[in-house]
């Protein structure tokens, strides 16, 4: 019997104890939530004030994305950086011959930004997809296409080969790549196929493999230009095909990156192609109907969206510079980008300018725009100073190299 009364007093201790432990867990996360919640409004508090402060002049310019000539930080750059406060650049062959004078081009760069009025960090982005598309392609590690990852290699290896990209552009002081090509072909080397839900898998994975590098990634090119055999680069197309379709295949795999994943480790970058089943007069970089309705209303994207280059025949050819920023922003696109002249970037930077202050264009279009620029470069950016000594290390690495020999894909 007493043996009965103890068995019974140490099960109500046990449960006591249990309960104790149950109630000090659940405090605690109560007190992590609400920590959260703190954080979170401090972070809202903080852009927000940011924001108050700046001048228009600050948010057209951290709009705006642009590429300069030269391997070093020349006048134009500098000016577009210290006197427009452009948001970002873009690297090509002409700026990259090794990975030392890539990252030191990278430090100067930001020194440059950080010394101006705003001191932010600047968006560094480049287009290192793989195949044919690979910047200074002989001094970094020899990328598969994304055709053949996708016929002969597994999405875990899309990865691997994502992630390797990553370090090696990070270890340059780039913390931007376009890439994945979502766009659904046959033919097209920079596709991973015609199956949606592979380039759905493989295109996740890739963005896993940059984020976990400290690169954010591109989902392009909304909402889909497989089905286009014309160049946007040289002149303007259309797809016809109905909402259902596309929706169906060609933004199947865009839909599903976006519900699944945060949407700060990726961008979209949005096409010049038209799709008359959603807007018959407008591309799709300049469609309020295809971003804000479509890839923000139906597909509740929350991340920056950028255009592809304004400087292509598909809209250069039907519209101005001074015009194209304008219509850009009103459809809802959050960057600008202008990849080659420095004349041309002045003008698209100066026609938003003054859409603003004529009143074509909302400052509270402009506001969100900023909002969404100032929240990633605040709590998604990592510290940009890289050690180019390091960088000379870390790209084409014989461990790398190896690897991508193993995969016997890299031709």
């Amino acid at each position: 019997m007493k043996r009965k009364k103890y068995m019974v007093a140490l099960f109500i201790v046990l449960l006591s104890v249990m309960a104790i432990m149950f109630f000090q867990k659940d405090n605690q996360s109560e007190t992590k939530k609400e920590e959260s919640i703190g954080a979170s409004t401090g972070s809202v508090e903080k852009i927000e004030k940011m924001l108050q402060s700046m001048t228009l002049e600050e948010k057209v310019g951290q709009l705006m994305m642009v590429g300069f000539k030269g391997t070093e930080r020349s006048g134009e750059i500098t000016e577009l950086i210290e006197k427009k406060y452009i948001g970002g650049v873009i690297y090509f062959d002409r700026n990259m011959k090794s990975p030392k004078q890539v990252a030191s081009l990278s430090n100067s760069l930001q020194q440059t930004a950080k010394q101006n009025s705003l001191s932010l960090p600047l968006m560094v982005a480049v287009d290192q997809e793989g195949g044919d598309i690979i910047r200074m392609k002989e001094r970094v590690s020899p990328l598969p296409a994304q055709q053949n990852l996708g016929q002969y290699a597994t999405s875990e290896d899309m990865y691997k080969v994502a992630n390797l990209n990553g370090k090696e552009l990070s270890s340059m002081g780039i913390n931007i790549n376009f890439a994945p090509v979502l766009d659904l072909s046959k033919t097209d080397k920079r596709s991973v196929g015609q199956d949606p839900k592979k380039a759905y898998e493989y295109g996740k994975r890739a963005i896993q493999g940059l984020n976990d590098a400290s690169v954010t990634g591109a989902l392009k090119h909304f909402p889909g230009n497989g089905r286009s055999e014309i160049d946007p680069h040289v002149e303007t197309s259309s797809v016809e095909a109905t909402q259902l379709d596309l929706e169906n295949s060609d933004i199947y795999p865009f839909k599903k990156i976006i519900g699944e994943m945060d949407n700060q480790n990726f961008f979209v970058m949005v096409t010049h192609i038209k799709y008359p089943a959603y807007d018959k007069e407008k591309p799709a970089s300049l469609s309020k109907v295809i971003i804000e309705d479509l890839l923000r209303g139906k597909l509740r994207y929350k991340g920056l969206v950028i255009t592809d280059d304004l400087e292509m025949g598909a809209v250069n050819k039907y519209f101005s510079y001074e015009d194209m920023g304008t219509e850009a922003i009103l459809a809802g696109a959050d960057i600008l980008l202008v990849c080659h002249e420095y004349a041309h970037q002045l003008e698209v930077y100066e026609g938003l300018l003054e859409a603003v202050k004529a009143g074509k264009v909302p400052i509270e279009r402009i506001d969100q725009s900023v909002k969404r620029v100032l929240t990633y470069k605040l709590y998604t950016m990592n510290d940009t100073k890289v050690d180019p000594n390091q960088a000379e290390k870390v790209v084409r690495s014989p461990e790398s190299l190896k690897y991508i020999e193993s995969l016997e894909l890299a031709k």
